[in-house]
């Protein structure tokens, strides 16, 4: 038990030193390093469960997660660690700023892959749909190249058709029309194979010699035509049996198919919402601790421990300064001493050439004035 609470207070950051002279405060700080080691444990999980999605490889996976996860660790240990205790509440609040917002950031990134766990059989079921949906984007894309041409031919095959139905019906027609005036059911009523008849049974021949005509023209173009919107749609088909069905299930893909389930249901948006929430609070937890507990006694030697330093430091670097002052003091005003020495002995001796040069000048007659 003592070496798990050793292992929690190491991972919370604290000062063993420090903390050792108040162990009223170890429960605090075996909280917050139990909080810190179970976010690294998480974070583990989610990396290598993103990562499995991505390599397909369960070696891989621990690999990658055992280093975000050590990562993620040591970033909260540091961020914890580093967050001191200033004894108001605005000041305190100002320092945890900026290392709340980079929580809640690592936050969001660990609690998305464990979402995409969570949610793993309906984004399963959802990742059918969206594949089906962009089979069918990509079948269709297909068809619409060739939509045109097989509307085109199968369009002339009926224009054509409807040629020979239209011939077809006017022929019957007539053979009806000669039929009726051969019983006498139509016509001039009366039953005889007359001219009447013979008149009418011709046109009904010339109707059907125009129609075997019109047959033999339209129906190899009929078939022609239907023919080639046969092929063109066995061309979709064999385009389509080739497409290449990958595999659906990527992290960008999965990512989508949760918040398309999130729009569908509001239970799984809800619940998502949640699930980030928690991990947020988990991740923010140990800072949210420090910023609303008053300074305890080991925030008090730790300033107390830090102050020392800090006004050692001031006192060594205020006396080296001093003394560099000083040297420089000295240093200038020797040189001002040596330099007005040196103008008094050079002014000396140029007034001594002169008085030499006039005295000789005198002493040969010369008047100076």
């Amino acid at each position: 038990m003592q070496n798990l609470k050793d292992f929690f207070l190491f991972c919370s950051g604290v000062d063993r030193s420090i903390l050792d002279r108040v162990p009223s405060d170890e429960n605090k700080y075996v909280g917050i390093g139990g909080t810190i080691f179970f976010t690294g444990v998480l974070a583990f999980f989610s990396a290598a469960y993103a990562l499995f999605t991505i390599f397909d490889s369960y070696f891989m996976a621990i690999i990658f997660g055992v280093i975000w996860g050590l990562m993620i660790f040591n970033l909260d240990r540091y961020i914890v660690s580093s967050m001191k205790s200033k004894g108001g509440f605005f000041g305190n609040f100002a320092t945890a700023l900026p290392r709340l917002a980079m929580a809640v950031l690592l936050a969001l990134v660990i609690s998305k892959p464990l979402e995409l766990k969570i949610f793993e059989k309906e984004i399963n079921a959802e990742l059918i749909v969206m594949e089906q949906e962009t089979f069918k984007v990509q079948e269709d894309r297909i068809s619409a190249r060739f939509n045109d041409q097989i509307a085109a031919a199968e369009a002339e095959a009926n224009r054509l058709q409807g040629e020979i139905d239209a011939k077809t019906a006017v022929r019957d027609e007539k053979v009806a029309a000669a039929l009726a005036e051969a019983d006498g059911s139509g016509g001039s009523g009366v039953r005889n194979m007359g001219p009447i008849y013979r008149a009418k049974k011709l046109e009904a021949d010339q109707a059907q010699a125009e129609l075997e005509s019109l047959v033999a023209v339209n129906q190899p173009q009929i078939i022609e035509n239907r023919q080639q919107a046969a092929d063109l749609r066995g061309q979709i088909k064999e385009e389509i049996s080739s497409l290449e069905r990958s595999a659906f299930g990527g992290m960008a893909a999965r990512i989508e198919a949760l918040e398309r389930l999130g729009h569908k249901s509001d239970a799984i948006y809800y619940a998502s919402i949640f699930i980030m929430l928690l991990f947020i609070a988990i991740e923010t937890a140990p800072i949210f601790t420090k910023l609303i507990s008053p300074r305890s006694p080991y925030d008090h030697l730790l300033h107390e421990h830090e102050h020392v330093f800090e006004m050692a430091t001031k006192q060594s670097t205020g006396e080296r300064g001093n003394d560099v002052r000083n040297r420089l003091r000295v240093h200038t005003e020797v040189g001002v001493h040596q330099a007005t020495a040196e103008i008094a002995r050079k002014k000396a001796e140029i007034d001594a050439e002169l008085d030499r040069t006039f005295k000789g000048l005198r002493n040969r007659g010369y008047e100076i004035g």
